[in-house]
Formats: C-alpha cells, sequence, structure tokens
C-alpha cells in the first residue's frame, strides 16, 4: 500500500493516468491501461471523400479524392498525430473544369435564283458539365437559326456557364454564297434596268435604245445558273431610213414608239420665217437628238417642191403627199409636232425658239421617263 507506479505507453499509444497508486483497498488508484491514440473522425468532403491506411488512429495517412469534374483545393493528404490533431484541414472540391459544347459545322448555302440571301437552319448544340451537370442557357452570339443571311462569311458562336462559373463555348461559321455573272453594261446610244443586284443568279437585265436607234440582239438577258448569261450581245444601231416608200404612213411608221417628228413647211427657201427657225435649230441639235426629235423640211411648191430629212431627199411627189396627210398649207410658213405615237401634237404658224419647243416636248408623258433614265445614264447637253 502507497507504492507509486509511473505509466509510460508505447509511441503511439497513451494511458488515461501517468501514475496510479496501491491503495488499502489492494486495487490501483486508476486504470493504467496504454490504448492507441485516436484522431477526430474526418469530415467527410463535398463532391469527394478519402481512404485512410488505418481509420483515424495514430499515424494512420488519410488520401482526398474528388467526384468527376471536380478539382482538389488544399491538401491532398492528412496523417493522425500524436497530439490527437490531423496534420492537415480537410481539403474541398471545387469546379474547376469549363463546361463542353460543340458547335454545328460549317454552314455553307447558295443564295435562290433572285435572292441575294439564304435560310440557314440547325440544331441548337447542348452543353455538357462534367461535374453536377447543372449549367445556364445556351448563349448565341450571331443570327439565330432558320434566319435569311446576306452574302458572306458570318462568324457565330455559343456559350454555356456552370453553376460554378466556368465558361465553355464553340465556334462556326456560316457562309452565304451568290451566283453571280460577269457585269453587263448599257449598250452606246442605249439604256440597261437590271431586276436584283443586277448580275446575281436570276437577275433580269432589259435593254432600250434611244431613239433613232434600233435594238439588235436580245431585249432581256438573265443570268442563269452557270454563270452566264441568257440570250446574245445587245447592239444599238442607228435607225435606217427609207425614204423610197410609196406612200406617207409608210414614211411615218418607220418613226412609231422610236422618233418625234418636227415638220417644218415653207413655201420657197427664202421665206423669212423659215430661214430664221432653220438657224436657230442648228445651234439645238444636242437638245433635239435628247429628245428624239428628227427635222423633215417641206421647200416650195409641187412640182418644183423638196422635202429632206437631213440630208436624205424625200421624192417629191411623196413631199406632196405628206403635206396632203397632215393638211399643210403649202403657202405659208408652217410647223407640226407629232409624238412618238403619231400623233399631231402642236402647230406653230410662225418661228418660235429651242427653249420653247424643247420646253413643250418635256411636257409629253413619254419624255419625262426618257429624262429619268438620261440623268442616271448621265446624258445631256452640257
Amino acid at each position: 500500500m502507497g507504492s507509486r507506479c509511473k505509466i509510460r505507453c508505447k509511441q503511439g499509444y497513451e494511458s488515461q493516468s501517468s501514475e496510479v497508486v496501491c491503495m488499502a483497498s489492494k486495487h490501483w488508484s486508476s486504470n493504467y491501461a496504454c490504448r492507441e491514440i485516436r484522431c477526430p473522425k474526418l469530415n467527410m468532403p463535398a463532391n469527394g471523400g478519402y481512404k485512410c491506411s488505418d481509420g483515424s488512429y495514430f499515424n494512420s495517412r488519410c488520401e482526398f479524392f474528388c467526384s468527376p469534374g471536380f478539382s482538389l483545393k488544399g491538401h491532398k493528404t492528412a496523417t493522425c498525430q500524436h497530439n490527437k490533431a490531423w496534420s492537415a484541414e480537410v481539403p474541398t472540391c471545387v469546379d474547376m473544369e469549363n463546361p463542353k459544347i460543340k458547335c454545328p459545322n460549317l454552314k455553307d448555302k447558295w443564295a435562290e435564283p433572285g435572292k441575294l440571301t439564304a435560310r440557314m437552319t440547325w440544331d441548337k448544340p447542348e452543353g455538357v458539365d462534367t461535374a453536377d451537370g447543372i449549367l445556364t442557357d445556351v448563349i448565341l452570339k450571331g443570327k439565330p437559326s432558320k434566319s435569311d443571311f446576306p452574302e458572306g462569311l458570318h462568324k457565330m458562336s455559343y456559350t454555356v456557364f456552370d453553376r460554378a462559373g466556368n465558361k465553355g463555348s464553340c465556334r462556326f461559321t456560316v457562309r452565304v454564297r451568290v451566283r453571280r455573272c460577269s457585269s453587263l453594261f448599257p449598250p452606246d446610244n442605249g439604256y440597261m434596268k437590271c431586276g436584283s443586284d443586277g448580275d446575281n443568279y436570276g437577275a433580269t437585265c432589259e435593254f432600250t435604245c434611244t431613239g433613232g436607234y434600233e435594238l439588235q440582239g436580245s431585249a432581256a438577258r438573265v443570268c442563269q445558273y452557270g454563270f452566264t448569261w441568257s440570250g446574245t450581245d445587245t447592239t444599238c444601231a442607228a435607225m435606217n431610213i427609207n425614204v423610197g416608200v410609196r406612200t406617207p404612213a409608210a414614211l411615218l411608221d418607220q418613226f412609231y414608239e422610236k422618233r418625234r417628228l418636227l415638220i417644218i413647211s415653207a413655201p420657197t427657201a427664202a421665206n423669212h420665217n423659215y430661214r430664221f427657225q432653220m438657224t436657230n435649230l442648228q445651234h439645238a441639235q444636242c437638245g433635239l437628238d435628247l429628245r428624239h426629235v428628227t427635222v423633215i423640211e417641206l421647200v416650195g411648191t409641187y412640182p418644183a417642191q423638196i422635202g429632206r430629212i437631213r440630208h436624205r431627199l424625200l421624192p417629191p411627189p411623196l413631199a406632196l403627199q405628206l403635206r396632203l396627210l397632215l393638211r399643210i398649207s403649202q403657202r405659208s410658213f408652217q410647223m407640226v409636232l407629232v409624238d412618238k405615237q403619231g400623233m399631231d401634237k402642236q402647230r406653230y404658224p410662225f418661228p418660235i425658239t429651242a427653249a420653247e419647243l424643247f420646253t413643250t416636248i418635256d411636257t409629253f408623258p413619254l419624255r419625262k421617263d426618257e429624262m429619268v433614265l438620261q440623268q442616271e445614264a448621265g446624258q445631256n447637253c452640257q
């Protein structure tokens, strides 16, 4: 009784008491068994786990791991120490991997006839997250599917985010091509009016000639699938006036819908009004050509009368019949203005200036359309 014993345990073990005393009851004062040292149980990391070599006992080494799609942040291992504490804190598993998304392949399409755009369609891609699988909506940069895209290359992209804010993206290209023919040009002394874009597949170009010129070749040409124009080359040839016809109606028919006529009649070449009128018109030839006006002179009295269209002479009988048809007197000065439909538009018993004549012609309905075309083509007398 009264003996004292010091208790010492091997490494990795501990005793409840470091000293015991033999008491009168023939029992030691406390339990002196050496028990293995044990650390507190580790918490399980969210989206991960651990595996230990010897549970929570002394010197047990625990290795931490994360679920697929998550990465370990902190120490990879922890060891149970003599002081019953682990050598490291429990790490965390964080989602650091970008979600994956796959875009469509290059979308390539030709525009339809007469169009400069093409409608493109594709399936919206879906993102894949290797972590918890929760993603935001897929965000498109560019026009959506089933939209009309103009000619050219259009760069598109899709983007998606996971709950951790990681971004996944992909890119693809939309290409629209337009079949185009070589450029056409208006013929000399003519006009060209094209639809659509002028040279794309399905576009139609129509040609017209200025008054006094006749269209040769195709009046309209279409850009075809094979990048070529339909028809043949278009030209405007100078009008060939046949003065050998037998009737004045046959003569006037040659000008129908092509030229306006200014018929100047005088009893003699020495007539004062006639000479004044011809002198005035000599300086206005450009204005006459711009307005598609052909001058026919009828001078003298039958059988000594002369008919002339510029340098081409009309036979006297034809000149007489023309006066009779238009009811023009041989004995006095007179002018008749005839439009392209063969209508007698204006009669003048006296000379007028070129400016007055042009003002009258410019009020004709057809002339307004001609002025627009001439302005677009840059035709003027400046």
